[in-house]
C-alpha cells in the first residue's frame, strides 16, 4: 500500500478537513503528524516507510532525502519550494510538485493590510485604547504616494490591483517582468536601488533564492526615505534582520510590517520594537486558500498513485509533465 505522510501545523491541517478522507479513496495509508510537536529525528525515523510526502516548512534536505529509500514523490503544501532540495530529489529520481498561485490573494490582503497598518498606526492605536490611553496618532494617506514592489510574481501583481484603487504610483523590481501586467496595473520596472530611494511603502513578496538571500541589507535600508515603511510578507532571510533591527532602533526608516522572520518565532529584540507590526507567518492562512490547496494536493497525488502526468512540476531545468510515476506503485496494489 502506498504510504502518504503529511507534516503540517494542526492549525492548517485542521482547515482541510476532507484531505485524510479523501487519500483515503485512493486506497493509500495517510498520516498526518503535527510539525510544531514533532522533532527533526522521530519525523527522519517514521519517514524511512513514506512513498508521497507533504510537507508546509519543513526542510526536506538531503538527509531527509537520504533517510527515506522508498520516498518518490515530494509535494509543498504551499508555493515556496526553498526549502526542498529540489535538485537533489532530482538526482534521486524524486518528483516535486507545489501549489502556486493558490494563496496569493490571501497574502496580498494581509500585505495590504499591514500596509495600511503603517499608514495609520492601526495596531498602536489599538493597543493604546485597549490600554486606557486616548491618544491620536497622525498617519499618512496613500493617495498619491509610491509603493515599490520587490517581486511582481502573482502575489505583487495582486498587491498592485488593491493599490490602484487607492491611487498609488507603483515601481517594481525583480528578475521576472510581466510587461502587459504593468501596463494595465500602472506599474513602472526599475532598478532596486531606484525603487527602494523613491518609494513611500516598499513591499517584498519574491521568492527566497540566493541571490534574494539578504536582499535588503544595512547598505540598501540606507537608500530608502526615512519616512519609508517597510513591509516583508515573503520569506524572513530575505532582510538582513540585524540591519533591520538597527534602522529601526535608530529610525533610520519609519517602521516595518513583518509576517516572515529569519527564525521563527522572532527575537524579543525585533518583536518589542514600537516601530514594527509583527505577525505570524500567516498570509496564506485563509479557509479558502487552504481548500485550493487541498484540491491541488489531492488531485496531484491521485495523477501520481495513476500514472498520469502532474501539474505544477517544479525542479532544476524543469521535470517532464507526463511522470509514468505510477510503474513505481504498481507492486504496492
Amino acid at each position: 500500500m502506498v504510504k502518504v505522510l503529511l507534516t503540517l501545523s494542526e492549525f492548517f491541517y485542521r482547515a482541510a478537513p476532507q484531505l485524510k478522507e479523501k487519500i483515503a479513496r485512493l486506497g493509500a495509508e495517510f498520516t498526518f503528524l503535527d510539525s510544531n510537536k514533532t522533532v527533526r529525528q522521530d519525523l527522519l525515523t517514521y519517514i524511512k516507510d513514506v512513498h508521497i510526502y507533504l510537507l508546509g516548512i519543513e526542510k526536506a534536505d538531503r538527509e531527509l532525502i537520504d533517510a527515506a529509500p522508498n520516498l518518490r514523490y515530494i509535494m509543498k503544501f504551499g508555493a515556496g519550494v526553498d526549502n526542498i532540495d529540489t535538485e537533489y530529489a532530482r538526482e534521486k529520481g524524486i518528483y516535486v510538485t507545489n501549489a502556486p498561485g493558490q494563496n496569493a490573494s490571501s497574502v496580498a490582503d494581509l500585505a495590504f493590510g499591514l500596509l495600511l497598518s503603517g499608514a495609520r498606526y492601526i495596531p498602536q492605536s489599538d493597543a493604546a485604547v485597549k490600554s486606557g490611553l486616548w491618544h491620536v496618532s497622525m498617519g499618512y494617506e496613500l493617495d498619491g504616494k509610491t509603493l515599490g514592489l520587490i517581486g511582481f510574481g502573482e502575489i505583487g501583481k495582486k498587491i498592485a490591483r488593491r493599490a490602484s484603487d487607492f491611487n498609488m504610483n507603483m515601481l517594481a523590481y525583480g528578475t521576472y517582468k510581466d510587461y502587459k501586467a504593468a501596463k494595465r496595473l500602472n506599474v513602472r520596472f526599475s532598478e532596486l536601488d531606484d525603487v527602494l530611494a523613491k518609494s513611500d511603502f516598499v513591499c517584498i513578496s519574491t521568492s527566497l533564492r540566493p541571490d534574494t538571500y539578504h536582499l535588503i541589507n544595512e547598505e540598501r535600508i540606507a537608500k530608502m526615505k526615512k519616512t519609508a515603511f517597510l513591509i516583508n510578507i515573503a520569506r524572513g532571510e530575505v532582510v538582513d534582520e540585524n540591519a533591520l533591527i538597527q534602522a529601526l532602533e535608530e529610525n533610520m526608516i519609519r517602521g516595518a510590517a513583518l509576517d516572515v522572520f529569519e527564525s521563527e518565532p522572532p527575537s524579543s529584540r525585533i518583536i518589542g520594537l514600537a516601530n514594527a507590526v509583527c505577525t505570524a507567518h500567516t498570509g496564506g492562512a485563509t479557509y479558502e486558500s487552504i481548500r485550493r490547496i487541498e484540491e491541488i494536493t489531492y488531485q496531484n497525488i491521485k495523477r501520481f498513485i495513476e500514472n498520469e502526468p502532474l501539474a505544477f512540476c517544479v525542479a532544476p531545468g524543469g521535470i517532464p509533465t507526463s511522470t509514468g510515476a505510477g510503474r513505481w506503485f504498481s507492486h504496492l496494489y
